[in-house]
């Protein structure tokens, strides 16, 4: 059964670890993170961008399908379906699809706008049980096609929404979606310990965890960062091993053109990378 974010990341925050939130695209990747969670007793958040729900034919089948396999693969560690930088409107139709998280990503209203709606979506979600992610100072590179350049939120403006009752909170800190540039700055640790100061136990939100180098990921979890988002490395892994497969002719012999064989080498590469994440994170054994 499907449970909302909160629990999971107060634990993760009182313990200094996080947990990884992975973004899910077709049937492969969310069997791959949610077979490599239970196996190693791992809480795990499944992330929806909206552009992911149209491929996937909407939220109800997404819903349809994550229940299903947590029911088919025996699931028992955590889990939430949350939906990653949503518009006020596709976090209320998750809401109405079951999703148990939603993230409504107001950064690019002016502060008041991203306040107002972010009221009424904490009322929303309340009532129902689900947990709300709620973001501050856009993250950069691009999501969706809106392309950010790793701005820094401001401490204060992050307080005025974490005061009014979100689960977790996205603060830009000079990350970025995708792929980081050869001249990126890093991320400002001096931000984040002002917003972590700010909002004392909630959970920080760290946005396209792709790139970040291990050392400084852990210096963020020891900052206050209990939820971590990784999308582009599992799709690069993912293309990486299809590639291999076919260009060695492995396609070509018997049946391996069946796309359950195609698939698979990516599908064992998103595993890998999953657990490995995992592992940096300090979710492992936490369920």
């Amino acid at each position: 059964m499907l449970v909302s974010a909160k629990e999971m990341l107060q634990k993760a925050k009182a313990g200094k670890y996080a947990v990884g939130h992975f973004n899910i695209n077709n049937l492969e990747w969310t069997k791959a993170i949610l077979l490599t969670a239970e196996e190693l007793r791992s809480p795990v958040i499944l992330g929806v961008s909206e552009g992911a729900g149209k491929y996937m034919c909407g939220y109800k089948t997404i819903v349809g399908m994550v229940n299903g396999m947590l029911e088919e693969l025996k699931i028992t560690v955590p889990v939430a379906l949350h939906l990653d930088h949503g518009s006020y409107e596709g976090a209320k139709a998750c809401i109405e699809a079951g999703f148990s998280s939603v993230m409504f990503d107001g950064s690019h209203y002016p502060i008041e706008e991203n306040i107002e709606k972010t009221k009424e979506l904490v009322a929303l979600t309340d009532k129902l049980g689900l947990s709300l992610e709620a973001e501050v100072g856009a993250i950069g590179g691009e999501e969706d096609g809106v392309i950010g350049a790793g701005e820094v939120a401001d401490p204060k403006e992050c307080k005025m929404i974490a005061d009014l009752g979100v689960t977790m909170l996205a603060a830009g800190i000079g990350n970025i979606h995708g792929k980081y540039p050869a001249n990126w700055a890093g991320l400002s640790f001096d931000t984040l310990a002002e917003i972590q100061k700010l909002t004392g136990t909630m959970p920080l939100v760290l946005h396209g965890g792709t790139g970040i180098p291990d050392d400084m990921i852990k210096k963020a979890i020891s900052l206050g960062v209990s939820k971590i988002n990784v999308n582009t490395e599992c799709q690069l892994v993912f293309a990486e091993a299809t590639r291999k497969y076919i260009e060695e002719g492995k396609d070509l012999v018997g049946k391996g053109f069946d796309p359950r064989k195609l698939l698979n080498p990516g599908f064992e590469a998103i595993k890998a990378k999953v657990r490995e994440k995992m592992e940096l994170f300090g979710s492992v054994g936490k369920a």
